[in-house]
């Protein structure tokens, strides 16, 4: 079976561990997340796997013939070819094994039957030929123009140069090929930062049919829920494991955080007053000792840390300024581009209150939409109405870019901010990942990702009741999404939102507006949805299927529309049915405590073997290793089973009311 290992691997930067004596083991069918802080070492970690680091001790051993496959964050530029072209190159291995192929075949030709290389050269030959099928090599132009169109691109985009494509375009690329090697172990660092949400649930299916084992770093919480059965959080140099999803491991770590806290907070003031004493006695002949003590005490301390990415920070907005029902209406909205229209004869009204999500491809119109109702660009044709006391503000990633100056963060925002939420300021900032000396940067150092953060946290601090945001979630991580998305939830204005991040999308949106782009002949246009991204997606799924779907409202807005009207109430339950289903619900909730009662005890087990493994005595000794090591193998196959049973099992209860 192909695997990765690191046993007791440490690495360290200056005097900070990023790794300290980390064991790890990734193998075919492993589904893993890993978690932990911005700066905890996660991207150096994957470059350790990947072999492009060198650890400064302990071991990595990789299975002979396990192809591993590395994508990281950013920074690869493709050129010199075609997309295509470029894409082929993805089947190396196929190639390789083609030209051997044809070598052994020469090779066959020249030997005779009674030869006693025939055998050998029969055997290499099959063995080759089976390998070759399985690269996918013959099948290489469907598989590279499936995997284009299922990351979005046209194919009009197949002959053109790859050097013409953007950043986040070669990324895409970048990821095809990495697909399409068909590595046994696949490293994935944050590669749904450049897909739309067309790409990442094309990616999701991928990945689940992926009979290899990967480890993926991503701030997607819904991509990870539907991707992995188990996560690895990397915190203070060392690595835990947690079965089941993203989310029962945020539940899980929740749990364990209230526990840390409380010592943490008995630790915090028990220093106090160790300080304090100090202080007080620090020249005070009579106390030296004491002191001296206390002092030695302090700097032998090991001191309680709180992941970063799991502190719980609340803040709201400012009081919205009232407005009328209507917030904003569009006539006829049109945004042409010589003789292609983007936009097209768009009729809207939004209501106060409303949190409205503007979906569809790349290229449909969606930021040109939210430029136009900011007022940042103008219309071809029709009319924008804003209500009466409406105050909009809008946030996108070039206006970021336009932020500028010498003015520390902390002091453009002390200026800027009311009077009640200076106080709030510091937490806000860490929210937003300006943590530590971070807050005291001038605003002409900062990074794109750091500007697009500060610029959305400067919006949120104004008086305005109308937010406009065009990818608000990019550059922040899960933690920040939460703090943002629970701070819009109990914003006292209305939301416009363009967003790539399903779960943000789903925890926001009460309504969808779907773009679809000109093409074909076919002009631009768009239809309403009134009710939840859920609604919307169980409408698009049942018209993918063919099915009788509800009546859509194109071209018109869509208020007074009940929900009553896409079919008749629910018919209620009766009091046998409700005891049914309770009984059912208990039943499967018995068995998700026992399946958590097992993998508890597996990995018990698991971390024991671990340890073992690490004794001299048994490292050093081949037989008992490689009997240690087959026990790892089986006790980690029946975690994964158990882990898969328990994920079908609370599916199955998340259908139950």
């Amino acid at each position: 079976m192909a695997f990765v290992q690191f046993s007791r691997v440490s690495l360290a930067f200056g005097n900070r561990d990023i790794l300290d004596s980390v064991s790890l083991n990734l193998a075919s069918g492993t589904k893993a997340a890993l978690a932990g802080a911005n700066g905890s070492g996660k991207s150096t970690l994957m470059k350790v796997l990947a072999g492009t680091v060198q650890p400064d001790g302990g071991e990595r051993a990789i299975q002979k013939g396990t192809r591993v496959s590395y994508l990281p964050q950013s920074g690869i530029v493709h050129s010199g070819r075609t997309l295509m072209d470029e894409i082929d190159t993805a089947f190396f291995r196929g190639r390789e094994l083609s030209d051997r192929l044809e070598a052994l075949g020469d090779e066959l030709a020249k030997t005779s039957g009674d030869d006693p290389k025939t055998v050998r050269l029969v055997e290499e030959h099959h063995e080759t030929q089976t390998a070759l099928e399985e690269s996918g090599w013959h099948r290489r132009a469907a598989l590279a123009e499936q995997t284009l169109l299922g990351l979005g691109f046209e194919k009009a985009d197949f002959t053109r140069p790859v050097g013409e494509f953007s950043g986040g375009w070669q990324m895409r690329v970048a990821l095809a090929k990495i697909l399409l090697e068909k590595p046994d172990i696949l490293l994935l660092d944050e590669p749904t930062n450049y897909l739309d949400i067309e790409a990442r649930s094309w990616l999701e299916n991928w990945l689940r049919d992926f009979a290899g084992g990967f480890l993926i770093v991503s701030h997607d919480r819904y991509f990870l829920d539907v991707t992995i059965n188990e996560v690895y959080e990397l915190f203070g140099g060392s690595i835990t494991r947690y079965a089941g999803t993203y989310t029962n491991y945020e539940r899980v770590r929740a749990v364990e955080l209230e526990s840390l806290i409380k010592r943490f907070e008995e630790q915090q003031d028990e220093i106090a007053k160790t300080e304090d004493f100090i202080r007080r006695f620090r020249y005070n002949a009579s106390k030296a000792a004491m002191v001296q003590d206390r002092i030695k005490r302090l700097e032998k301390l090991e001191r309680i840390e709180i992941p970063e990415s799991l502190k719980k920070i609340h803040f709201r907005f400012p009081p919205a300024p009232h407005t009328g029902r209507l917030v904003i209406t569009t006539a006829g909205l049109t945004k042409k581009y010589g003789q292609r229209a983007v936009i097209e004869n768009l009729d809207l009204v939004l209501e106060k209150g409303e949190r409205l999500v503007v979906v569809g491809r790349n290229g449909a119109g969606k930021s040109t939409l939210l430029r136009m109702l900011a007022g940042e660009d103008a219309a071809s044709a029709g009319t924008i109405t804003l209500g009466a006391g409406v105050l909009p503000g809008y946030f996108s990633q070039d206006n970021a870019e336009l932020l500028t100056g010498s003015e520390r963060i902390l002091d453009l925002l002390e200026s800027e901010a009311p009077n009640d939420l200076i106080p709030k300021l510091r937490d806000m900032l860490a929210a937003f990942l300006f943590r530590g000396d971070d807050i005291f940067k001038p605003i002409n150092v900062l990074s794109g990702g750091e500007k697009s953060r500060l610029a959305l946290l400067r919006l949120l601090l104004k008086p305005i009741n109308l937010l406009i945001l065009d990818e608000p979630t990019n550059h922040l991580d899960l933690h920040s999404k939460d703090v943002l998305l629970e701070a819009l939830s109990s914003f006292g204005g209305t939301v416009i939102f363009v967003s790539h991040d399903r779960g943000f999308i789903e925890g926001l949106a009460t309504r969808v507006v779907e773009l679809t782009a000109p093409g074909g002949g076919v002009a631009s246009r768009f239809r309403n949805f009134p009710g939840d991204y859920r609604y919307y997606m169980e409408r698009i799924e049942r018209e993918a299927a063919s099915a009788p779907a509800e009546p859509e409202i194109a071209g018109k807005t869509a208020k007074g529309v009940s929900s009553t009207e896409n079919g008749p109430a629910e018919r209620a339950l009766t009091y046998e049915e409700e005891k049914r289903i309770k009984a059912e619900r208990r039943k499967l909730e018995r068995e998700e405590a026992r399946l958590l009662e097992e993998i508890d005890r597996a990995e018990s087990g698991l971390k024991a073997l671990h340890e073992a493994l690490a004794d001299p005595a048994v490292y050093s000794d081949a037989a008992k290793s490689r009997g240690v090591q087959a026990q790892i193998h089986d006790l980690e196959g029946l975690i994964r089973g158990l882990s898969e049973q328990w994920e079908t099992i609370s599916l199955q209860l998340e259908e139950y009311p």
